[in-house]
């Protein structure tokens, strides 16, 4: 199957948290290091690219909840679910975070949790 054909998938989480525009700008500054990640402190979106585009991601902050969302072919939303559940969760290590992914194509989503990566 070539990389065309490949269908895509969304998947996203609904992160409760009592930071989530802190965890946000923390998220999109960290993948920001390696791949074109943006943060807008007034509209507490951010947003990022990941292979060369095939793969984005959009951080949401509102009241309480910080939501993630990406779009990714099928064959990668599991690592990219992880890549970026795993990180959130560490930097809220002390909320102890879950992180819990829904998928458009009804496909089991992955969960992350800051106890996953306990010392």
């Amino acid at each position: 199957m070539t990389a065309e054909s490949t269908p895509t998938v969304t998947s996203s989480a609904s992160v409760k948290t009592e930071r989530p525009g802190r965890y946000g700008k923390q998220l999109a500054s960290h993948m920001g290091r390696k791949v074109p990640f943006s943060w807008d402190e007034d509209s507490q979106r951010g947003d990022g690219a990941f292979s060369d585009g095939a793969v984005t991601a959009t951080l949401t902050a509102r009241d309480g909840v910080l939501d993630l969302e990406l779009t990714a072919p099928a064959d990668q939303v599991e690592r990219f679910e992880d890549v970026l559940g795993r990180h959130l969760v560490r930097f809220g290590a002390r909320e102890g975070l879950e992180c819990a992914w829904r998928r458009s194509d009804s496909s089991p989503g992955t969960t992350q949790r800051s106890s996953d990566y306990e010392d």
